[in-house]
C-alpha cells in the first residue's frame, strides 16, 4: 500500500510496505522502498514507515519524479510514428543509445549516437528485436521468449478458443498476436501489452499498450489507461480471455499475485459477477521451484512440465540435457488435460494424471503421480515417503534427501533471516511479505 500521509511514490508509482527482519525474530521494522526494483543502485526511494518526512524532501522528491518521466508522452509517440511510417526507408533511423525512433528533424541532436538505419515495416512489426533488451535481473529482466514457445503458446491460445490475450509483460507474445492480426484478414486474436517498458509506446497506439507496473497494479496512464484495459476485458461480456504474464524471476510472488488478482477482479465485474465462481483464465510463466508459493495465493493453478525458453537468456535454452534445462513452467487455472504438449518434443499424455508430462517424469505408484519438476526422472525415497531429485541420497543424519557431499551440521542452522529451517535466505517467506 502507499503511505496515506506522504503519498510515498517513486518513478515506478507506488511503493511498497515491507518489513525488515533480523535473525530470528518475528517482529521487524516496517519501511516503503520501491515496489518494481529490488536494487538500491536503480531506485533508492527508501523510507520507514514511521519517518516524519519533511517538506524540502517531499519537493526533491516530486522534482526526482518529474525529471524521470519519460521524454514524450505516449499520445506524441503515436503522433510521431504516424510521421515516421510516411519517411522513405532511407530517412528512417533508430537511435541505438536512446531507444528511440528519430524524424529527421532530430538527427542533428542525435549525430554523435549510433543509430540503426533503413528501419523497415518487419522492424517495426517486432520492437523487441529492434530494441535492447533490459536485462537487469532485478528490475526489467527482459528475457524475451524464443520463437518455438511463442509459437507455441500462441496455438495453444487458439486452440483452446481464446480470442483475446491480456500480455502482462510477454510482449514478444503481444507483437506476434499484432503482426498476424495487420497480415491475415481471418486472424481473429487480439491482445493488449500491459508492460513497465515505456520503449513499447513508440510503437503501440493507447489501445494496444499500456504503461504498467505489475509488482503495485499501478497504470501510469491514469484512469484513462486503466478503462482501455476495463474495455478490452469486458468486451463480449468478458469472454474467450486469457491472462498471460512472464513476470521478472526475482519478483515478489505476493506482490505479483496481489495485482493478477486485481485484474482478475477487473474482469469478473465485466459481466456483474455473471462467472459465478470462476476465475479468468490465466498462463502464468514462473520457474517451477516457485510452485508452493504461487498455489499458496492461486491454489486452483497447477503447473505444466512443458519447458519454457527464452532467446538472451544464457540457461533457458531448449535442447538441453541434465542440469541446464530451462526450470520455467507455466501455472495455470484451466484443467490440466486441456494443455495439449507437443508429443514431437517427447511430452506424452498421463491417463492417470489426466495430463500431459515431459519423457522423463515417470509415474510413481507410490506417490501416485507424475513427481518430477525438472525434466528428470526422480525416484522414490520410502523413508522420505516421497520422491526426490535423482542425485539425492537419504541421509540418517538429517533424516532427509539431500545431495551426497551436503554438510549435515548447516542443515539445523535454519534460514539466516528468520532462523528456521527447511529454505534458504532467498526463499524466505518472510522476506517477501510486501
Amino acid at each position: 500500500g502507499v503511505c496515506p500521509v506522504c503519498n510515498c511514490v517513486c518513478p515506478s508509482g507506488p511503493a511498497l510496505l515491507f518489513v525488515k527482519t533480523s535473525q530470528g525474530k518475528e517482529e521487524g521494522r516496517r519501511f516503503y522502498a520501491c515496489s518494481a526494483c529490488r536494487d538500491r543502485k536503480d531506485c533508492n526511494f527508501f523510507q520507514w514507515e514511521d519517518e516524519k518526512v519533511s517538506e524540502t524532501r517531499l519537493a526533491a522528491r516530486e522534482e526526482y519524479n518529474r525529471n524521470h518521466q519519460p521524454f514524450f508522452t505516449h499520445r506524441q509517440n503515436v503522433e510521431r510514428y504516424k510521421n515516421f511510417v510516411l519517411l522513405p526507408l532511407s530517412k528512417r533511423r533508430f537511435c541505438q543509445e536512446c531507444q528511440q525512433l528519430l524524424l529527421p528533424a532530430e538527427w542533428e541532436k542525435h549525430s554523435d549516437h549510433q543509430f540503426l538505419c533503413d528501419i523497415s515495416t518487419a522492424q517495426l512489426k517486432s520492437p523487441s528485436r529492434l530494441m535492447y533488451p533490459l536485462e537487469n535481473k532485478k528490475t526489467n529482466a527482459q528475457y524475451l521468449f524464443a520463437d518455438r514457445s511463442c509459437q507455441f503458446l500462441l496455438d495453444l491460445i487458439i486452440d483452446l478458443g481464446f480470442r483475446r490475450v491480456l500480455s502482462v509483460g510477454t510482449p514478444r507474445l503481444h507483437e506476434i498476436i499484432q503482426s498476424k492480426a495487420s497480415q491475415e484478414e481471418d486472424f481473429r486474436v487480439r491482445s493488449l501489452l500491459l508492460d513497465i517498458d515505456f520503449r513499447y509506446s513508440q510503437f503501440y497506439t493507447e489501445d494496444e499498450f499500456c504503461h504498467y507496473n505489475m509488482f503495485n497494479h499501478y497504470f501510469f496512464g491514469g484512469e484513462a489507461a486503466r478503462e482501455t484495459c476495463r474495455k478490452f476485458l469486458y468486451q463480449d461480456n468478458g469472454e474467450r480471455v486469457i491472462m498471460v504474464t512472464d513476470p521478472p524471476f526475482g519478483g515478489l510472488v505476493e506482490a505479483l499475485a496481489s495485482s493478477f488478482k486485481k485484474l482478475m477482479a477487473m474482469w469478473k465485474e465485466a459481466e456483474g459477477g455473471g462467472h459465478n465462481s470462476q476465475e479468468m483464465p490465466t498462463f502464468w510463466i514462473f520457474p517451477y521451484f516457485f510452485e508452493s508459493r504461487i498455489l499458496e495465493f492461486f491454489p486452483s493453478f497447477s503447473m505444466m512440465d512443458y519447458q519454457v525458453d527464452y532467446d538472451n537468456h544464457a540457461l533457458y535454452k531448449h535442447g538441453k540435457t541434465g542440469r541446464r534445462q530451462s526450470p520455467v513452467r507455466i501455472f495455470t487455472n484451466l484443467t490440466p488435460s486441456m494443455i495439449v504438449l507437443p508429443v514431437e518434443e517427447g511430452y506424452r499424455f498421463c491417463t492417470i494424471c489426466q495430463r500431459y508430462v515431459s519423457s522423463g517424469n515417470q509415474h510413481c505408484e507410490m506417490c501416485n503421480s507424475c513427481t518430477s519438476k525438472d525434466g528428470r526422472q526422480w525416484k522414490h525415497c520410502v523413508l522420505c515417503k516421497k520422491c526426490v531429485k535423482p542425485s539425492w541420497f537419504h541421509c540418517n543424519n538429517c533424516n532427509c534427501c539431500a545431495l551426497r557431499n551436503h554438510a549435515c551440521e548447516k542443515t539445523d542452522a535454519g534460514c539466516f533471516v528468520c532462523g528456521k529451517a527447511g529454505h534458504k535466505r532467498s526463499t524466505c517467506p518472510s522476506l517477501s511479505h510486501a
